[in-house]
Formats: C-alpha cells, structure tokens, sequence
C-alpha cells in the first residue's frame, strides 16, 4: 500500500464515492466496471491479496470465473447480482476457495471487495484457464 488511506462517510454519505478518481477497470471479461484500488498484487505480491471499490454501471456484467482463494463483497448501493441471488446495499457475501460465479448489476452498484489471491477466468469448453494477475482483476 503507498500510505494510509482513510475514507470517511462512505455508508452515510453515498456522495462520498463520486469524488474518488476513479479509473475503467479494463480486464477480459468485464464489461462497464470501474475500479478504485486500496492494494493489490504490486504491492501484495503475484500471488498476493487486493481489495478495492468496484463500481458496476448499469447492464455491468463479469464473466464466470473461479476464486482460488477466499473473496470478501460489501455491497453499499445498487444491487449486484450473481450466482447467490440479488443482493442490496449491507449485503456481506464471503466465497470460499473453489467457488465461482458470474457477476452483473441491471442497475449500477458500488460494493468493496477484497480478494485473498489473484482469480481466474473460468474458460468454457476448455481445460485452460486463463490466470489474471490482479492488480484487481476479478470480482
């Protein structure tokens, strides 16, 4: 991490996370996703974790793909959807290691996550998996 970082109000003002500088979170497989970064795998390491904001647009979606490790999300406005159901603003979803899901939001949402190691892309029809090194790169 490159200092403290310190975000106030961020339940109780909504307002608060248009001011952050956000940057389009271009990562194969997602489509209409923007990023605010905490720490990630260059600071982490390769096999390191990250946490960031995630902001999903509406019609967002993110392909299926698989969390070797854990994966935390905080949903704080909007509703995200996934394999689990429909899930608002204080919804707490812990995935455990092997899982995975597809991602995507009708509306726009902006959750937190914070993911124990990089994810992958789950390939359909293949063998292969393609591996992201996550600066952020899955959800």
């Amino acid at each position: 991490m490159r200092g403290s970082l310190v975000l106030k109000n961020i339940l109780s003002n909504p307002a608060a996370l248009k001011e952050l500088s956000w940057e389009a979170y271009q990562q194969p497989g997602r489509k209409g996703v923007e990023i605010y970064r905490f720490y990630d795998t260059q600071d982490t390491g390769t096999s390191g974790p990250s946490a960031a904001l995630v902001r999903y647009g509406a019609g967002a979606q993110v392909q299926r793909h698989i969390h070797p490790g854990y994966e935390l999300i905080f949903v704080l406005e909007g509703e995200l959807v996934n394999d689990s159901g429909c899930h608002g603003p204080g919804t707490l979803e812990v995935c455990p290691p092997g899982s995975s899901h597809a991602l995507s939001s009708p509306n726009g949402c902006t959750f937190i996550v914070v993911w124990e190691q990089p994810v992958r892309l789950a390939e359909e029809n293949s063998a292969s998996r393609q591996s992201t090194s996550h600066g952020l790169d899955m959800s």
